[in-house]
């Protein structure tokens, strides 16, 4: 049971998923310090350093028994995490004690871990994202022609389609990916870089020898599996990194803002509804009430994530020199954070992607309270045909429809244009063939077309790049 006497982080007891909050758990991390320092003394060893096999299989055996409460002590004392798990590794480890970490600085193991780390995150990040694209893909397909009112300016528009506005949602997500897989490409780890990253520590240590220095490098990053490496840096990888993440992350909390505020109007409306459970309270005073809560939910914690790429800008912007620690504390937070909050924000796009309830008689009866205003220019231009006057047409339309705005405004009643349509004489050409003038499937253009054309064309194969990863559903805890 959680500790009520003390503040808890709601992304971790109510929000994000177990997978992400261990990625950034300081277990992962402290792992990652050993596994970095040991593949480091391989290479150093088998570039001729005086280390032994039996220090390495030493360093080995304590890799992931990680004895924290020497750590603890030890930082109590000398105020220096990366030193103190140095010497709680050598208290186990005492035949290699001498050779951890050698010739490397603190941010050997905390820059590079800090990228396998947020490297680690991007792929958990990828495969929700792409598990909702494949769930607004099946459901653009399901409605891609079932007719809806447009919407511009909040504003009854013309007809679009179900699936059609669910590709928007989708072609969001697709640039958000084209982001995401192109940061991807651009992970390089710090690499072995010494002090001020002029790898002078590793020069000494090799007695001049730039190219074995330049080979250790390339052993070491390949033992922890990355072939790609800052070419140069001060004390830290460059933070300018940091914030390119948090950028991408920000990209995909807008789209999925966007998303939950479309959800929450369409509710509103009362034509399309997030999933609510059989025992679901919507209000305590009101029991009636089916409020969006995941939507609100997601757009509460995508307005956090959207407030967190300045403060790495200003990380970045505010390096001095080789390096300054200040954004240290700082990283701890917004990095980890801003990761949760992502996750946290797809886990809810998840779930409700995949269970979205459509009522299509509700959405009928929308579209038929504005319809007959939009049929206009059909039906008149059907007179024409029949050798009516276009300008007198014109403005017998213009004010039977004044009249039918008059009767649904000031009356409160239903839009009877047609009505007014059929009893007028001027329209008598077109009194039989109303109904199928009025059908809304004229009215959505390609928006059938469209939606398969795109999923075909674009979604579709990143769906099949990462066929791998599908199939995944989302959690709401609380």
């Amino acid at each position: 049971m959680a500790d009520t006497s003390v503040y808890e982080n709601p992304l971790l007891s109510r929000y994000a998923s177990r997978a992400m909050a261990e990625n950034f758990s300081d277990d992962k991390k402290f792992r990652l310090w050993r596994k970095l320092w040991i593949a480091l003394a391989e290479s150093e060893k088998e570039l001729g350093l005086n280390i032994t096999d039996e220090q390495i299989a030493e360093m080995k055996k304590y890799a992931d028994d990680i004895n924290y409460d020497d750590a603890h002590k030890f930082e109590s004392e000398v105020r220096h995490d990366v030193m103190a798990h140095v010497k709680a590794y050598g208290k186990q480890a005492k035949k290699a004690a001498g050779i951890i970490h050698l010739g490397a600085t603190s941010c050997y193991v905390t820059d590079n871990a800090e990228i396998i780390v947020i490297d680690d995150a991007l792929n958990i990040v990828l495969e929700k994202l792409v598990n909702v694209m494949d769930k607004l893909r099946a459901f653009a397909l399901k409605y891609k022609d079932l007719p809806t009112l447009g919407f511009t300016h909040l504003q009854p528009a013309q007809l679009t389609t179900v699936g059609k506005r669910a590709t928007l949602w989708l072609s969001d997500l697709e640039m958000d990916y084209v982001s995401l897989a192109h940061l991807k490409t651009t992970v390089k780890l710090r690499g072995v870089k010494g002090t001020t990253g002029t790898q002078a520590s590793f020069l000494d240590l090799f007695g001049g020898d730039g190219e074995k220095v330049k080979q250790l490098q390339k052993k070491v990053i390949a033992k922890l599996g990355y072939d790609k490496v800052y070419g140069v840096t001060g004390q830290t990888y460059p933070r300018k990194f940091d914030y390119n993440v948090l950028c991408v992350l920000s990209q995909i909390a807008q789209s999925a803002y966007r998303f939950s505020n479309d959800i929450r109007l369409l509710q509103h409306m009362k034509e399309i509804e997030e999933p609510f459970e059989k025992n679901q309270i919507g209000s305590s005073a009101m029991a009636y009430k089916r409020n969006p809560m995941r939507s609100e939910r997601m757009g509460s914690l995508a307005r956090y994530m959207l407030s967190l790429p300045v403060n790495a800008a200003v990380t970045a912007s505010t390096q001095w020199f080789e390096r300054t620690l200040d954004d240290s504390a700082n990283k701890r937070i917004v990095i980890a954070q801003a990761f949760l909050t992502v996750d946290a924000v797809l886990n809810l796009y998840l779930n409700i992607a995949e269970n979205l309830v459509v009522y299509d008689k509700v959405i009928a009866k929308h579209i038929a309270a504005e319809l007959p205003f939009m049929a206009t220019e059909n039906i008149m231009m059907e007179c024409v045909k029949a050798g009516g006057n276009r300008q007198e047409l014109h403005e017998r339309i213009r004010v039977l429809s004044m009249q039918a705005s008059k009767n649904v405004k000031a009356e409160g009643k239903e839009n009877n244009l047609i009505d007014l349509i059929k009893a007028d004489g001027m329209f008598a050409a077109v009194k039989d063939s109303l109904d199928g003038i009025l059908d809304a499937k004229n009215f959505i253009g390609r928006s059938p077309e469209q939606v398969e054309e795109f999923i075909a064309e674009e979604i579709d194969p990143i769906l099949e790049k990462h066929r791998d990863l599908l199939g995944k559903s989302g959690e709401v805890r609380v």
